[in-house]
C-alpha cells in the first residue's frame, strides 16, 4: 500500500489486480495482440519512427480521438461488425498513442491509465465487487452514482458539471438528462416525457405560425431536448437513432435517384414521393 492510499483504497486496488489478472490469463491471445499493438505504437514514436506519429502532441491527438470515436458510433449505428472492429481498433490505437506521448513527456503512462480505470470500476461497482446488491440496471446505476458521490465532486459546482461541451448536442442532452435524473429530477414514467414532447411540438407549431425565427429556434431546441428525454426513458441512444434515420433517408433517396436517373430534376414531388413510399414499404417488416 502506498503512502497515499487509505486501507479501503488499497483493497480496491488489490481487488482490481486479482480480478483482472485472473481473467486475462484465460485470454492470452487477446493479451498478446494488445502487447503487439503497444509495440507497434512505441516503434512509431521512436527517433527513427514515423515522422507524422513523432510530430503528434496531446493537443493534436485530441481531435483525432474524437473523430475516431464518432466513426465508431457510425459503425455501431450501421450494425456492421467489420467496421466496428476496425474503428474500435483506431480508437484503441489513439489511446495507446496518446498515453505513449504523455509517457515520453514524463506525465503518465498506459499502465497508470489502465490501473486507474480498473480501480475506479471496482470502486463504482460495490454491487459486483463488494457487499451491495443491484437487481436491475436502474439499481446498478444508482449504486454507481452513490459510489461516485462518495469520491467527491472534484471541484464541480453543479450536478450537471462534467459533461464536455465538445460532445454533439444529442450526446450532451442525453448526459445532462441522466445527471439530473441521478438526483431525482426526472419523470417517474415514460408518460411524462411523451407529454412534454407533445407540449413542445405544439409550441413549435405556434411559433412557426407566428413567423418569429428566434422563437422557432427556441422551441425547436425544446422539441429536440424533449425527444432526447423520450429516448433516454426508452434506453435508446438518440445519436445512434438519428444516425440510423439519416442512413435510412439516404437509402430511400437513393431509390429515387435510381428511378429517375438524369431526369431527377424534372420529376414531380408526387412522383418522387411514390418511389419513396415504395422503398419504405419494401423495408417494412414482413407480416408473416
Amino acid at each position: 500500500m502506498s503512502s497515499h492510499e487509505t486501507p479501503q483504497e488499497a483493497d480496491h486496488a488489490q481487488t482490481a489486480r486479482v480480478e483482472g489478472t485472473g481473467r486475462i490469463e484465460a485470454e492470452t491471445e487477446i493479451l498478446a495482440r494488445l502487447t503487439e499493438l503497444l509495440g507497434v505504437v512505441w516503434r512509431l514514436r521512436d527517433e527513427d519512427g514515423c515522422p507524422w506519429d513523432r510530430e503528434q502532441t496531446l493537443d493534436s491527438m485530441a481531435s483525432n480521438l474524437v473523430e475516431e470515436a464518432f466513426e465508431t458510433t457510425e459503425a455501431i449505428a450501421k450494425n456492421h461488425d467489420g467496421e466496428m472492429e476496425e474503428e474500435l481498433g483506431d480508437v484503441l490505437m489513439n489511446v495507446f498513442l496518446i498515453a505513449r506521448i504523455a509517457q515520453q513527456d514524463g506525465r503518465f503512462d498506459l499502465g497508470g491509465v489502465a490501473q486507474g480505470i480498473a480501480e475506479k470500476l471496482v470502486r463504482r461497482h460495490p454491487h459486483v465487487f463488494g457487499e451491495a446488491s443491484a437487481g436491475s440496471p436502474a439499481e446498478a446505476l444508482a449504486s454507481w452514482n452513490a459510489s461516485k458521490a462518495k469520491e467527491g465532486a472534484k471541484g464541480r459546482d453543479s450536478v450537471l458539471d462534467g459533461v464536455p461541451e465538445s460532445l454533439s448536442g444529442l450526446f450532451r442532452a442525453k448526459k445532462i438528462g441522466e445527471k439530473a435524473s441521478s438526483v431525482g429530477f426526472d419523470w417517474p414514467s415514460l408518460a411524462g416525457p411523451l407529454e412534454k414532447l407533445s407540449e413542445e411540438v405544439a409550441e413549435l407549431t405556434e411559433a412557426s405560425e407566428g413567423g418569429d425565427a428566434d422563437a422557432v429556434e427556441n422551441e425547436l431546441g425544446d422539441v429536440i431536448f424533449a425527444a432526447v428525454n423520450v429516448a433516454r426513458h426508452h434506453g435508446i441512444d438518440p445519436e445512434i437513432a438519428l444516425r440510423r434515420t439519416i442512413e435510412k433517408f439516404r437509402r430511400r433517396f437513393r431509390s429515387i435517384e435510381e428511378a429517375f436517373g438524369d431526369g431527377l430534376a424534372e420529376a414531380s414531388l408526387d412522383e418522387m414521393e411514390a418511389v419513396w413510399k415504395a422503398a419504405a414499404n419494401s423495408e417494412a417488416p414482413s407480416s408473416d
